[in-house]
C-alpha cells in the first residue's frame, strides 16, 4: 500500500463545529470523552484508511481522548481468497498508518478487528488492536469466538472458521485515559462468560467492535449490549459497520455507548460518522456500590469465572 497521507489531507475537511466551540463544550465536561465510530468498509483498503483518518480527526476535533472503530475497519473482502490475500501482519503498512493517525491526532485508537496474516497457509486472525496516542501498539486480542452460520432456510452462509484461526487468550484490561479497557470482538458478546471473566480481571469498559449482520442486529444488537453492561456493571462501547458492503453483505450499524446502568448514552445515525460520550468512572463505582452483585454471587454453587 502506498502512503495515504497526501490523499487523506486533501480529502478531509471538518464540516461541523469550530475548534473554539468544541473547546467550550469540553470545558463543561467533567470526565474524559470517547468517540464511537461507524463506517462502511469495502474491499478498497486505501479508501477505508481515509475514512478512519477522517473519523479520528473528527473525534479529536470534538476533544475525544480515544476513538473506537469497528470490526473489519481495514477492509471487508468479497471472498475467502481475497480476504486471505489482502491480510497483513501487524507490522504491515495498514497498522503503520493507524499508528501515524494516532500520533498526528494525539489520540488513542481501538481498531476492532483487523485481518492479521498468519503463518498458517489459508488462515488469518481477526485481531482487535489498541494503539496509544504515541503510536505504540499496546494490546492485540485475537477473536476467540468465531461466527459460523450456514442456514439452509434463509440461504445465509457466513463461516468465519473457513479462513480465521481461533484466538487462544483472554487479555487483561489495559489502562487508558477513559479507564480499564477490555478487548473483545463482535460475536464475543453472545458469550457472557467472557465479559464476566473480563470484569473479574478489572475491566471497567467492555468493547464489542462489530460487523453485525442486518437481521441479527435488528433482533439482538441493543438488547445484548445493554445486557452485558447491566450484568457486569461496566460501560460498553460498540463501534459498528453499517450499510451494504458488497452484493453479499449488509451490516446493521447503530454504533453505541452504554453506561453501567444499561442506558444507551449515545448512538450513531445510519451513516458513516461518530458519536461522543463522557466516560464517568465515578458513576460506575456508584452503580457497583449501590447494587453489589459481585458480593452476592453463589460461587459455592456454581464455578467462578477464573481470571
Amino acid at each position: 500500500m502506498k502512503r495515504a497521507w497526501p490523499v487523506i489531507a486533501q480529502s478531509f475537511t471538518l464540516k461541523r463545529h469550530s475548534v473554539q466551540s468544541a473547546k467550550r463544550y469540553a470545558g463543561t465536561m467533567a470526565h474524559p470523552l470517547a468517540a464511537v465510530c461507524q463506517m462502511r468498509s469495502t474491499a478498497d483498503k486505501l479508501k477505508n484508511l481515509e475514512i478512519v483518518a477522517q473519523l479520528a480527526a473528527e473525534a479529536k476535533h470534538k476533544l475525544a481522548t480515544i476513538a473506537f472503530f469497528p470490526e473489519a475497519c481495514d477492509f471487508l473482502g468479497e471472498s475467502k481468497k481475497d480476504i486471505i490475500a489482502m491480510a497483513e501482519p501487524l507490522t504491515g503498512q495498514t497498522v503503520t498508518s493507524y499508528k501515524e493517525i494516532a500520533v498526528k491526532n494525539d489520540i488513542w485508537l481501538s481498531l476492532g478487528g483487523v485481518h492479521e496474516a498468519s503463518d498458517n497457509v489459508g488462515k488469518i486472525y481477526n485481531t482487535h488492536i489498541l494503539i496509544n496516542n504515541e503510536g505504540q501498539l499496546v494490546s492485540a486480542y485475537r477473536k476467540i469466538h468465531l461466527f459460523d452460520m450456514d442456514n439452509k432456510d434463509t440461504g445465509v452462509r457466513l463461516m468465519e472458521s473457513d479462513y480465521v484461526l481461533k484466538g487462544t487468550e483472554i487479555l487483561p484490561p489495559t489502562s487508558t485515559p477513559i479507564g480499564r479497557l477490555a478487548l473483545s470482538i463482535c460475536y464475543d458478546m453472545r458469550f457472557p462468560e467472557l465479559s464476566l471473566t473480563l470484569r473479574n480481571m478489572g475491566a471497567q469498559i467492555l468493547t464489542y467492535p462489530s460487523a453485525f449482520t442486518y437481521q441479527t442486529g435488528a433482533a439482538h444488537w441493543e438488547v445484548m449490549l445493554r445486557a452485558r453492561a447491566i450484568e457486569n456493571q461496566c460501560y460498553v462501547i460498540a463501534a459498528a459497520q453499517t450499510g451494504a458492503h458488497n452484493t453479499k453483505r449488509v451490516s446493521w450499524g447503530h454504533a453505541m455507548i452504554v453506561d453501567p446502568w444499561g442506558t444507551v448514552i449515545t448512538q450513531c445515525a445510519e451513516k458513516t460518522g461518530i458519536a461522543i460520550a463522557e466516560i464517568d468512572i465515578a458513576l460506575l463505582e456508584k452503580v457497583r456500590k449501590n447494587m453489589p452483585c459481585e458480593e452476592h454471587r453463589r460461587t459455592d454453587l456454581y464455578p467462578r469465572m477464573e481470571c
